[in-house]
């Protein structure tokens, strides 16, 4: 038995490494009730995300117009949709990882769960084009604690399995956009309306789940002993690159990234209707295949290419992919070979994963909220800045199509995205030592409270 120094020892020394001591099967246990949790968010959000856009153009429209100018003007309002989730994204999740490192990561999500529920519901009964606006603005915040429940990942796992945990935290992602879309174009079939008030449903059952079944995963010994709000301006927020300067490089690599990557949420639906005239159902289906496909490769691939090549080496070998692909996407001249880039697209799975496990490894187990809120705060800056590239650029290809002949000028621009980053890549992505690694406290169990 440890003496009484001993216990006065450990009881002032900061417990901020995985839980080593849990074992395996708890801490798989634990990885599953976050993957369903974030699998039940990403379903409700898939499921509208074949119907927004077509949304827009119903309360953008007017009888007469054109498709090109229906498109055109709808491409115009998305980007302020869009501009504004970003910005909601950038201010909201550096508090929310400033909370869930002080109150724990449980709480955080599940508020953040139930504002998504309700706010499907607002967007179901939206009646005019303002009143989406609206809740456009609300899911942004809500949609925020995606960030947390990367934190609650890297708090139950030890370093050297980040990845393959980060992988199956894509894969829940990749299943929910195979669900969620597909189902969202067949009920959008039905009436735009109907996605979100499943999403809704899906949200509100996601919320009971988490409240009786979601461990916490950061116990108050481990957590934050406050708040400093200063840390919540999201510019402070950047303060942890200027404390742990290694995280810089690879927070540009995810922001080059990322501006990639918004090419899709922010053209992909107005693209193929323009491009090859599909509406839900079509597009749903190829966003069906694009998931399936990245759920392979995140379920099986990750971890063994990790394995034999590392983390950085399974992080450019996405890039390089990923760039492939969109080129595929951009200069196709048929539905046919422009499906193909999903088969090469489905690699850039290898890339979240392996930058988040990198990163992890550079922050001590109390910040790791911290720096999730910071990478989410980075995401919102993409989900601002890319809408207005892609939807500018977009307006402009399908406004002089006839002239210029490139509508796939936007995939083209996230090609030289993503080239970038693997440039970047190259030189700033090197692997480091853990930032700590002592043994932590079991997880807390959930409690109705």
């Amino acid at each position: 038995m440890a003496d009484a120094a001993d216990l006065t020892s450990a009881s002032e020394t900061p417990i901020v490494g995985p839980d080593t001591r849990t074992t395996p099967a708890g801490r798989r246990a634990a990885v599953l009730f976050i993957f369903f949790t974030a699998l039940m968010d990403v379903v409700a959000l898939g499921l509208m995300s074949p119907v927004l856009p077509n949304r827009i153009k119903h309360f953008g429209g007017a009888p007469g117009m054109s498709d090109a100018l229906v498109t055109a003007r709808a491409a115009d309002i998305s980007r302020y949709f869009a501009v504004t989730w970003g910005v909601m994204q950038f201010f909201v999740a550096p508090v929310l990882g400033m909370l869930s490192d002080r109150f724990g990561r449980r709480p955080v999500l599940l508020f953040s769960i139930f504002g998504l529920g309700v706010d499907y519901l607002f967007m179901a009964l939206a009646p005019t084009l303002a009143w989406l606006f609206v809740g456009r603005v609300i899911n942004g915040a809500s949609s925020a604690s995606f960030s947390t429940a990367n934190a609650y990942v890297a708090d139950i796992t030890p370093p050297q399995d980040r990845a393959k945990a980060f992988g199956l935290m894509g894969a829940a992602f990749s299943v929910g956009f195979i669900l969620g879309p597909a189902l969202g174009g067949l009920l959008g079939e039905i009436d735009l309306r109907l996605p979100f008030f499943v999403s809704a449903g899906l949200a509100l059952c996601n919320w009971l789940y988490g409240f009786f079944v979601l461990p916490e995963s950061l116990p108050k010994e481990r957590r934050s002993p406050s708040l400093n709000w200063r840390r919540a301006n999201p510019i402070a927020a950047f303060g942890l690159l200027r404390e742990r300067p290694t995280l810089l490089g690879l927070s540009l690599v995810m922001v080059l990234f990322q501006l990639a990557h918004n090419v899709f949420p922010s053209i992909f639906i107005l693209f193929v209707g323009h491009r090859w005239g599909w509406g839900p159902g079509p597009a749903g289906t190829a966003m069906l295949l694009t998931g399936v496909l990245s759920l392979l490769v995140q379920s099986f691939v990750v971890q063994r290419v990790v394995t034999r090549v590392g983390e950085r080496g399974a992080l450019m070998i996405g890039l390089c992919c990923a760039a492939a692909a969109f080129l595929i996407y951009g200069l196709a001249p048929s539905w046919q070979l422009f499906l193909l880039g999903p088969f090469l697209g489905a690699f850039s799975g290898l890339i979240m994963p392996s930058a988040q496990s990198l990163m992890s490894r550079r922050v001590p187990g109390n910040q790791q909220g911290r720096l999730q809120g910071v990478n989410s705060a980075f995401m919102g800056i993409c989900s601002i800045v890319g809408p207005v590239i892609y939807l500018s650029t977009l307006q402009f290809s399908v406004s002089t199509e006839k002239t210029l002949g490139l509508p796939g000028l936007p995939l083209l621009i996230a090609v030289a995205f993503c080239l970038s980053a693997l440039v970047a890549a190259w030189f700033l992505a090197h692997p480091v030592a853990d930032a700590d690694a002592p043994p932590a406290p079991d997880l807390a169990e959930p409690s109705p409270s």
